[in-house]
């Protein structure tokens, strides 16, 4: 029987110790904040439904979006035991330097629009945490205040070709004069996606003020105290303004770009170029055999085409093809630091991050988004300790199955009640 005795004031002390209240907002929630979803949460309650559905909507049916971030849940780890992995090195060499960590900032648009910081936030946590940062076309800061803000850092611009040529020449040259190390060329939009919830949200550039946006940003005042006290929200790189995203878009693109776009732009560029918004493994073969710097599997966040491939599960049979040493990279669906684990472990040399920069620039800033790397930091360095893995160089496809749910017809009748493929490299 256990013998009962009368608490002892000095052992209660030591069992009520109580923490210091953390008395700044931002911090209260940012340190609360343990993963990239809850992050996502966060920005939900503090931005309004039409810019955070902007951020986190895709195209039509958003299969393509849900597919990708299924395919990463979807995979098994393997990891090898007694190998320690005390010390993790997370950082990679990518298109001739360096970077701390496997991922960088992906280009993403109308940046200030989620939270008026904007790029000039993603700038800086990505030189404070020594990964590229990339600028879109369709940014909202300058590519000169983007240089300013990472003067000694990797700055990465993402070129859309528009149907004026000469705006995206000037774009090129004011990226390279601005010691740009990387042009990214994004293919997969010639024209705009069906993205059906700004077109029920009523969401154009600049916003337009209604009766439902008025309601909803009645329990937001901060967005809008920003917004409305911060230099007017327009493109920096271009003129056009006004309409909605859909229609801005195919005012500007050029359904009609082609390799021979890829070709001159390739004789402007100084620095390294890659293409983003590669689906197939035919179009990966040539591209790496025109000498192509890299390519990047990605269906744009799902934001174009729906039901595109998934680029996860693509990445196996393009590295098959092009070889190890191509430089293949990958985005879509990234939402946890083993999601890029297991990414690199099948043949990736680099991913980079959308959706999951911007919730943390909604629900913080540049505070939001230096949370975003940690909790992504702390997420890859965990999953490496646990595979027995030291640095992303011991990464191999053995350590990643990736789990079958999406089937074509053709293969799966050749197969008997299928349950999970494994990768191999």
């Amino acid at each position: 029987m256990v013998k009962r005795q009368l608490p002892k004031p000095t052992e209660l002390l030591e069992l009520m110790q109580f923490k210091k209240p953390e008395l700044n907002g931002t911090k209260r929630r940012l340190d609360a904040a343990l993963t990239i979803g809850d992050l996502q949460k966060i920005a939900k309650r503090r931005t309004p439904k039409a810019a955070f559905d902007y951020t986190d909507g895709a195209a039509e049916g958003e299969l393509s979006l849900a597919r990708a971030r299924q395919a990463f849940e979807d995979i098994e780890f393997h990891p090898d035991v007694l190998r320690p992995a005390e010390h993790v090195d997370t950082s990679v060499e990518i298109l001739g330097g360096r970077s701390a960590l496997p991922f960088g900032i992906a280009p993403t648009g109308f940046t200030r629009l989620m939270q008026t910081e904007g790029e000039t936030a993603g700038a800086g946590a990505a030189a404070a945490a020594g990964i590229p940062f990339t600028l879109s076309t369709l940014g909202t800061t300058s590519i000169e205040d983007v240089k300013a803000t990472n003067p000694h850092g990797r700055n990465w611009f993402q070129l859309y070709v528009m149907r004026d040529r000469d705006i995206s020449y000037g774009l090129v040259a004011r990226a390279a004069a601005a010691g740009f190390d990387t042009l990214m060329f994004t293919v997969d939009t010639p024209i705009a996606g069906a993205r059906l919830r700004d077109k029920r949200n009523g969401f154009s550039i600049p916003p337009q003020l209604t009766v439902g946006t008025i309601i909803n940003a009645i329990p937001r005042p901060w967005w809008w105290i920003d917004f409305l006290t911060t230099p007017k929200l327009e493109f920096a790189s271009l003129s056009t303004t006004g309409g909605t995203v859909g229609e801005l878009l195919n005012a500007a693109m050029d359904p009609t770009i082609s390799y021979d776009d890829l070709e001159y732009i390739r004789s402007i560029w100084p620095g390294k170029i890659v293409v983003k918004g590669v689906q197939n493994v035919a179009d990966s073969k040539r591209l790496i055999d025109l000498g192509v710097d890299g390519i990047i599997l990605s269906n744009h966040g799902g934001r174009q085409l729906d039901r595109a491939p998934i680029p996860f599960h693509l990445l196996p049979q393009v590295v098959r093809e092009v070889g190890n040493d191509a430089t293949v990279m990958i985005d879509t669906g990234i939402m946890n630091g083993a999601d890029i684990v297991a990414s690199m472990a099948l043949g990736a040399k680099f991913t980079l991050i959308g959706r999951a920069y911007l919730y943390g620039l909604m629900a913080g800033g540049r505070a939001g988004v230096d949370r975003t790397i940690e909790i992504l930091r702390t997420e890859i360095e965990r999953t490496m300790a646990l595979l027995g893995v030291s640095s992303i160089e011991e990464l191999e496809p053995r350590h990643v199955t990736q789990l079958q749910r999406l089937t074509p017809i053709g293969q799966q009748s050749r197969s008997v009640r299928p349950q999970r493929v494994a990768a191999q490299g």
